[in-house]
């Protein structure tokens, strides 16, 4: 394939949204994973996204008609189960890289993707990390192909920490605070919407 595959990391359980999901949350009325699913397939990647077993319908339904290749995880395994079946899709896919994009991030555009991408293409055996302009590391990352033994092998909810520890990581500047802004709470979304009316 040589392209680089898009991991959505969807399996968490929103446990700090008081009984929302925060995937679901309407940005322009539009789920926010969708929204950032959408995203990732203008790129002309191929997207992947992982949802936890036998969860309820409304992930699920919030992606119908998306050509997007879905895997069920244990969630209660945390971030690793979603990167383990990541690497294991992009290597037997024979991809360059993997993305890892946050869908609880609706700052990031597809225009941030392709940059991104094209910023790996300049060395695509180092990883690359989003980050903002004062420097702050964030998401989206980029892990070349020579990682994707180490992030098949990751445990826990510490996700691919130790397999960037050991790295020596670009950056790539993302405008504002698209890089690091995750929404976790009802008040993170209040805040957020009102800042931008969206």
């Amino acid at each position: 394939m040589d392209e680089v595959l898009i991991l959505l990391p969807a399996a968490g359980a929103s446990a700090r949204m008081r009984g929302r999901d925060k995937l679901l949350e309407p940005v322009d009325g539009v789920p926010v994973l969708r929204r950032q699913v959408i995203a990732a397939l203008a790129t002309g990647a191929p997207v992947m996204v992982t949802l936890p077993q036998g969860a309820g319908a409304g992930r699920a339904s919030a992606l119908a008609g998306l050509a997007v290749r879905i895997a069920g995880i244990d969630a209660a395994e945390g971030m690793a189960a979603s990167l383990r079946a990541g690497a294991a899709a992009a290597d037997q896919a024979g991809a360059r890289g993997l993305m890892v994009l946050l869908p609880d991030m609706p700052g990031i555009t597809a225009g941030d993707l392709l940059h991104l991408l094209a910023a790996f293409d300049q060395a695509p055996d180092r990883v690359l990390r989003a980050s903002a302009p004062d420097g702050t590391a964030g998401h989206p990352v980029i892990f070349p192909a020579r990682l994707l033994p180490a992030l098949g092998t990751v445990q826990g909810d510490a996700g691919g920490r130790a397999v960037l520890a050991g790295e020596s990581v670009r950056t790539c500047t993302l405008e504002g605070d698209r890089a690091i802004l995750d929404l976790d709470t009802p008040e993170d979304w209040a805040a957020w919407r009102a800042r931008t009316g969206l």
